[in-house]
């Protein structure tokens, strides 16, 4: 059931950003970076820790951290290179 709550706040987050996509600029895009940088940063951690402290294994564990980790960078330095605009 987790799991399945899990997903569906990702499919919201997704369509949230996807209907976002062309707001260049806007406050819509400044806050769905921040939440998008707080999701990605979170997970990465909580992925990490799993494998690391609970001893966790399988295929996608360590390419997944690295992905949520790329991806809190890149909001990282898009939410820098957008308040450089504003």
């Amino acid at each position: 059931m987790a799991a399945r709550l899990c997903a569906a706040a990702l499919l919201a987050i997704g369509v949230a950003c996807w209907l976002a996509r062309d707001d260049g600029g806007s406050r819509s895009q400044y806050a769905l970076l921040w939440g998008m940088l707080i999701y990605n940063a979170g997970a990465s951690v909580l992925l990490a820790m799993a494998g690391a402290l609970m001893c966790m294994s399988g295929v996608a564990l360590w390419p997944a951290v690295a992905l949520h980790a790329a991806m809190a960078v890149w909001c990282a330095t898009s939410l820098r290179a957008w308040r450089v605009r504003v």
